[in-house]
Parts: C-alpha cells; sequence; structure tokens
C-alpha cells in the first residue's frame, strides 16, 4: 500500500478519476459537422447552425458515436444500458454557445455502466479499478485569450465534438474494498489502460498532448489503516501522466498538513501550477454551480438493444492485453518483448502479418524487429500505412519483407552477416525483395560440405605457422581460420559448417 509520512504518522491516499476523450467520428454528436477537430484548422470553419445554438435548430443523435461508446464499454468488461437519456447540464461559460450541455446526467443510468480495468497494484499484484460509468456528451469550444491584450475569441470548431466520460467508482458502502486507485503510480497505469483500451478499438486517439485525452483528479486522504473516507478537492483538466502523479503526491500533501495542524479539508475545485507543481484553488464549495440538469425535450430516450451490442461486440479486435498473453503463451515471447511489441496497434498487427501464422518465425521476427526495425524510425513505416515515396525517400520495409528476409535466413539459403547485408540495403533504398536482392549480389550461403572442406584444407596448408600454435595451446586463434575461411568464399560458407569440420581437421 502506498503511503505518505506525515508528523503524526503514515497517511494513504484514495484518488478518483474522471477522464475525458474524444470518441472518433466523422462528424459531431448532434450535428453533420465535422468533427476533425485541431489547431491547425482555421477557426470557426467546422461549425454548422447547431454547434452554433442558432435559433429553432434541433440536435440529432449520432448513432456511430453511441456504437463507439458501446464497444468502449465492451472493452471495459462493463454493463451497457438498455435505455439512456440525454439532458441539459445549465452553466454559463462563454465557450457554450446553448448556455448549456448535453449530457447524461448522474442520476439515471448512462450508456455505459458499471465495469472494470486490471493493473498492477502497488503490492506487485493484479488489481480490478471499478469503473462506475461512461456517458456521452457534447465538448464545449474553446477560448483563446493569446490573441488580443484586451479581447478574448471563441473558436466554435470543437463545439459539439464527442466526449465520452469515464468515472471511476469508489464503494463507500464497503470501505474495505480497495478496488480503487490509491498512489499515484496506480493513477498513471490506469489512464494508460484506459487509453490502450480506447486506442486499439478505435474509439478515440486518446492523446493527451492534443487534448483528446483528459482528466479531473479527485483526491483524499486518511490515516493509514483506517477505512473511512474523508473529503476530496478535485484538480480539473489534467492532460499529462507526469503531471498528474506530481499534482496528486502534492494535493495529498497539502490536505495532510491542513489534517495535522488541527484543520478540515472543504470540498474545492483546484487548479494544478504547472511551473512549480502545486495546486490552489479555483472555486470553493460555496461557489460550485449547480447544474440543474433536466431532460433534453429536442432528444428522445436512447434504446440500445441486445442485438445491437452483439453486433458490436462480433466487430471488435483483439485486445493489447489479450493480444500480449497470445505472444506469450503461443509464440513463446517474453513478457518485456510482448510489451514492446503491443505499444500500439499498428506495431502488434505489423508484426502478426509478418508472423503470417507460422509460429517458428515469431522469435526471430520479432528480434528483427526490435534490435534493427526500431533502431531506424525514419526509414520504418511502422503504421503501415500506404503512402507516396519520393524518389528519394528510403525504402519502407514491409512485414512481407521481413517474413522473407527470416525465412531465408532459417533456410540456410543465405546467412547472418548476408541477411544483415540484405537488410541494409533494403533500409538504404535498394528495390527488389530480399531474394532478388541476394541474387543480384550474388549472395548465397555455401552449405555444401565438400566445397567448404576444400577451402578449409587450403586454409590449413597455408597457415602451417599457425596450425602449430594454435595444437601448441593457442585456441584463441581459431577464429582466425574461420575467419580465413569466410574471406575465401566471400562469406558465402555457412559458418556452423565451418566450424564444426575446422574442428575436427585441427583436432
Amino acid at each position: 500500500m502506498f503511503t505518505i509520512q506525515g508528523k503524526t504518522g503514515d497517511w494513504e491516499v484514495v484518488i478518483g478519476l474522471e477522464t475525458h476523450i474524444e470518441v472518433l467520428s466523422n462528424s459531431k454528436i448532434f450535428s453533420g459537422a465535422s468533427a476533425n477537430y485541431n489547431p491547425t484548422i482555421a477557426p470557426n470553419t467546422q461549425v454548422s447552425f447547431v454547434d452554433a445554438a442558432m435559433p429553432g435548430m434541433l440536435p440529432v443523435l449520432n448513432e456511430y458515436c453511441v456504437d463507439q461508446a458501446i464497444k468502449f464499454g465492451l472493452g471495459i468488461n462493463a454493463e451497457i444500458s438498455h435505455i439512456s437519456r440525454f439532458a441539459r447540464k445549465q452553466y454559463f461559460y462563454p465557450d457554450l454557445p446553448q448556455g448549456y450541455q448535453i449530457s447524461q446526467p448522474a442520476e439515471e443510468p448512462p450508456v455505459v455502466g458499471r465495469g472494470w480495468v486490471e493493473i498492477i497494484g502497488d503490492d506487485g499484484n493484479p488489481k480490478k479499478i471499478l469503473i462506475e460509468r461512461a456517458h456521452l456528451e457534447q465538448d464545449a469550444a474553446k477560448n483563446k485569450h493569446d490573441m488580443h491584450p484586451s479581447k478574448s475569441f471563441v473558436d466554435l470548431n470543437r463545439s459539439g465534438v464527442t466526449l465520452l466520460e469515464i468515472v471511476t467508482f469508489l464503494d463507500v458502502k464497503n470501505p474495505e474494498n480497495n478496488s480503487y486507485i490509491s498512489s499515484p503510480d496506480e493513477a498513471e497505469q490506469y489512464l494508460r489502460k484506459i487509453r490502450e483500451i480506447a486506442r486499439a478499438l478505435g474509439v478515440s486517439k486518446a492523446n493527451m498532448e492534443e487534448g483528446s485525452m483528459r482528466a479531473d483528479v479527485n483526491v483524499s486522504v486518511r490515516r493509514a489503516g483506517t477505512n473511512t473516507f474523508n473529503e476530496r478537492c478535485e484538480i480539473k483538466n489534467m492532460v499529462s501522466f507526469k503531471f498528474i502523479k506530481t499534482a496528486i503526491e502534492y494535493e495529498a500533501r497539502r490536505q495532510i498538513e491542513i489534517l495535522e495542524n488541527g484543520g478540515t479539508i472543504d470540498r474545492c475545485t483546484m487548479r494544478f501550477n504547472q511551473g512549480d507543481g502545486t495546486t490552489s484553488v479555483l472555486r470553493s464549495k460555496e461557489d460550485a454551480l449547480d447544474y440543474r440538469y433536466f431532460p433534453d425535450p429536442d432528444l428522445l430516450p436512447l434504446v440500445i438493444t441486445d442485438e445491437r451490442i452483439e453486433r458490436i461486440r462480433k466487430t471488435m479486435p483483439e485486445l493489447p492485453e489479450a493480444t500480449r498473453a497470445r505472444y506469450i503463451n503461443v509464440y513463446g515471447l517474453n513478457e518485456y518483448d510482448a510489451e514492446r511489441l503491443t505499444e500500439t496497434v499498428d506495431v502488434s498487427h505489423w508484426f502478426d502479418t509478418a508472423v503470417g501464422g507460422k509460429n517458428e518465425r515469431a522469435k526471430p521476427i520479432a528480434n528483427w524487429m526490435l534490435s534493427e526495425l526500431f533502431a531506424h524510425p525514419e526509414n520504418f513505416d511502422i503504421t503501415n500505412e500506404i503512402r507516396e515515396r519520393d524518389a528519394d525517400e528510403p525504402r519502407i520495409i514491409t512485414p512481407e519483407n521481413l517474413a522473407e528476409l527470416v525465412d531465408m535466413l532459417s533456410a540456410n539459403e543465405i546467412n547472418g552477416k548476408q541477411a544483415k547485408e540484405i537488410f541494409i540495403k533494403m533500409l538504404d533504398g535498394e528495390t527488389g525483395t530480399p531474394k532478388e536482392i541476394a541474387d543480384k549480389h550474388g549472395m548465397k550461403q555455401m552449405t555444401d560440405t565438400g566445397a567448404i572442406e576444400k577451402v578449409i584444407d587450403e586454409v590449413i596448408a597455408n597457415n602451417q605457422s599457425q596450425v602449430e600454435q594454435y595444437k601448441s595451446g593457442k585456441v584463441g586463434l581459431f577464429g582466425f581460420f574461420v575467419g580465413s575461411v569466410m574471406k575465401a568464399t566471400k562469406g558465402q560458407a555457412n559458418p556452423a559448417v565451418v566450424n564444426e569440420i575446422m574442428k575436427k581437421k585441427l583436432g
């Protein structure tokens, strides 16, 4: 259990996370405007009358976004609600043109109900983190305060983009249930797992750097060994794993100091100050907004059938956790290699394409990818996307290229040195398959034992002085003889065969 030492003893941390991910879709959740929001697009060009809240404009639900939410729910082992509703969350802010946000209230079933993900707890054992809900809502616009010395501007491009908010669960009725986040490291693990699932399912880019994934962090503390839950403070709009961990620890220590000095914790919304890694009060409980939810009169209740859920379930790809297990149990890879090869869906797809269902290829292809391909990101298109290539751009090595190279090596058609040379030539832009490149440069491994033995006899006959030294105890000269044979055969002799025959000849 993670604890923080205070002046009067140890304290535990209780952490809740409300994670927002932008749902991947062509259009927004309630309008036909493009959802391809990004900072490079001119402001206020991806906006419909609905997004701008023009009078008389009615929202129309994007059913694809609902499918995306269901898919994510299945990915986190969650219940899918058969009936859920949308409501208007009332508050005023310049980036909210309607004066309310269409969301799903906490008092009603959301699209995605109770679920869980598994992380490795601080004790080194698997730990389930319970998720209370994941609900759909529309994103706000974006305020811009740095374009004019005395004015702020609003960009409506993001207004109405689909958000899925994922909320962790704290079982207050059973305080001994520890299926919640209890350390900064566990918080990072949980968020990375959410991101991994969202990306693998194609639900979201979940990229914190660009804002398509962000989190509100709730922090409270309690004496180590106790089961009571104390008042919490919420740190808003965190967009960095590093800053989230820093904010949790600072906020926990701030609360501990207050409690140890005889004070009480007031529920507050906090801001995180990136410059010095501290938190400070944004607004107090007394200033908290009353959102005054009420059912949206323009949107019918959302009805989800079992048939729809099963249809979506059948289209879901293998999740990274299952892929890692397959690589370890079926292909015999170690945990580290399996982790590296499932860092993104593109990487695991590339690897599986190269293996092509032939288990014997798995380990050598993994070795080539991890030791060679990953060392040449400028030459290796890990996304395996089809794109135009400039004439002077280095060649992209395909899964089929690597599979052929590995097969040639295992069949003793080429040796390791030749395989590396072919690989480098492909990186340098030489056209042709590995076999075509090998034929072009005369790279063919000599496996004829008679021919190899003849070359060995010539090397021994021409180096009698070294033979005598070797037999008198200078065994390090063995490499000299092998190297001489490889040189005489222009690197084409099978090294294993050379070693075996040479040992017999030298005695």
